[in-house]
C-alpha cells in the first residue's frame, strides 16, 4: 500500500550509487530532539551509504528536516492527531511496511515506537537498551545519561562499527522561499540583529518577561535591532515583553511558520533563549546563543551543542526539578527563574556581540 501523500514529504532523490540498506531513522519527540538527531542521521549516511535514508517525525517537525542533504525522504507519524491510539500506530506500521525498510534506528525510546517498528516487520531494528520497548529491538545500545544527547544518539552507531567519535554538526536547512519571507519581516537598519525566544512548552523553563525586556531595553539602546520570536500561543507573552521594553522590539511571535522561524534565526547576530527548540535551531545554524536555563540544567544532556553558546543559570540545589521542568515550581518560589539576573544575561550577550564595556556604557 502506497503511503498517503500527506504522510510523505520527500527530499533529494536517493543516490543511485549507494549500495547500502533502505534505512529508517525514527525521532517523533519534540522539535529540539529532532534537531539533536541530525548528527546521527549524517553519521549513518556516511557509515552505511544507504540507497535510501528516511526520517520519521511528527508533522510539525517536517520543516526542520525537509531538504536536509542527508535525508532522502521525510515520513510523518501524526501520533497526536490522525495516527493516535492503537489503530493509529497500526496504520503507521502498515505505511512503514509498504516502504520495505531493511534497517531501522530509533533514538526515540517510547514503547509505541518500538511497537510500530516491530509491526512494520523491519528485519533489523536498533534502539536503546533503556527504551520502554527494548525487547522489540534486535540490537540494544546502552544510553549514557551523563553524556550530551547528541553523543547518546551517536552511540547507536555501535552496531554498525561506529561511535560517538563520529560527530557531524547539527544541521537544519534554510528553505529559499522561507528566507525571502524572513527578509520581509525583519526590521530595517544596520545594527546587529538580536533575537529573543522567551517561550517554552514548560512554564518553569521560561525566564521572567521582565528579564527579556531588560535585555531588549539595554541592547536596543546600544543600537541592536531586536526581534521577539515564538509560536502563535506565545504571541501574548512576546507582546507583553515588548510592552515592558517600551516597544523597542519587533514582535514576530505568531507571524512565522517554522521554516520562516529557521530563516529568521539564520540571520541573527545572537539569540537569547530559554532551553527550547529555537536554542537548538540557532546552534544548528551556527548562530551564537545565550541560553537561560531555569528549571532544567545542561547536565541532563540537552544543553546548547557547539562552541558558540553560553549558559546563564542560578546555582540551586533544587535544580533540575524534572527532565522537562514542570508546569509550576514544586517549592512555590520560582527561584530558578527569579534569580537569573538581567545583568548576567546582558554581560554574556555583549560578550557574544563583541561589545566592550565602554561601548556598553549608558548613552
Amino acid at each position: 500500500m502506497k503511503p498517503a501523500a500527506s504522510h510523505d514529504a520527500r527530499g533529494p532523490a536517493a543516490s543511485h550509487d549507494a549500495r547500502g540498506p533502505a534505512l529508517l531513522v525514527v525521532q517523533t519527540s519534540f522539535l529540539g530532539d529532532v534537531v539533536l538527531t541530525t548528527p546521527l542521521v549524517s553519521a549513518l549516511r556516511r557509515r552505511l551509504v544507504p540507497r535510501r535514508l528516511a526520517l520519521l517525525v511528527r508533522p510539525e517537525a517536517v520543516p526542520l528536516v525537509a531538504g536536509h542533504p542527508d535525508i532522502d525522504q521525510v515520513l510523518v507519524d501524526d501520533k497526536r492527531g490522525a495516527d493516535r491510539g492503537a489503530l493509529g500506530w497500526l496504520r503507521t506500521a502498515r505505511r512503514l511496511s509498504a516502504e520495505r525498510f531493511e534497517v531501522a534506528v530509533s533514538p526515540h525510546r517510547s514503547l509505541r515506537t518500538a511497537l510500530v517498528l516491530a509491526a512494520a516487520g523491519i528485519p533489523r531494528r536498533v534502539g536503546f537498551r533503556e527504551s520502554r520497548g527494548a525487547r522489540l529491538f534486535h540490537e540494544r545500545v546502552p544510553r549514557d545519561r551523563g553524556r550530551h544527547d547528541v553523543e547518546r544518539n551517536l552511540a547507536l552507531l555501535a552496531p554498525f562499527g561506529g561511535g560517538a567519535a563520529e560527530s557531524p554538526p547539527l544541521h537544519v536547512p534554510v528553505v529559499p522561499e522561507a528566507a525571502r519571507r524572513a527578509a520581509e519581516l525583519l526590521p530595517p537598519g544596520s545594527g546587529p540583529l538580536l533575537g529573543l525566544a522567551p517561550g517554552s512548552a514548560w512554564a518553569t523553563k521560561r525566564w521572567a518577561p521582565e528579564g527579556f525586556a531588560a535585555v531588549i531595553g539595554a541592547l536596543a539602546g546600544e543600537g541592536a535591532r531586536c526581534v521577539v520570536l515564538g509560536a502563535p500561543d506565545e504571541a501574548a507573552l512576546a507582546q507583553e515583553i515588548n510592552r515592558l521594553a517600551g516597544g523597542r522590539a519587533t514582535v514576530l511571535a505568531g507571524r512565522t511558520d517554522l521554516a520562516t522561524l529557521v530563516a529568521v534565526v539564520d540571520r541573527l547576530a545572537l539569540l537569547v533563549a530559554n532551553d527550547s527548540a529555537p536554542m537548538h535551531i540557532a546552534c544548528a545554524r551556527g548562530v551564537p546563543v545565550v541560553a537561560v536555563f531555569c528549571a532544567t540544567t545542561p547536565a541532563l544532556g540537552y544543553g546548547p551543542w557547539g562552541p558558540r553558546a553560553v549558559v546563564v543559570e542560578a546555582d540551586l540545589a533544587c535544580r533540575p526539578c524534572g527532565r522537562h521542568g514542570g508546569r509550576s515550581c514544586p517549592r512555590g518560589t520560582e527561584d530558578c527563574m527569579r534569580l537569573v539576573r538581567p545583568g548576567a544575561v546582558l554581560a554574556a550577550a555583549r560578550a557574544a556581540l563583541g561589545v566592550t564595556p565602554a561601548e556598553a556604557a549608558p548613552r
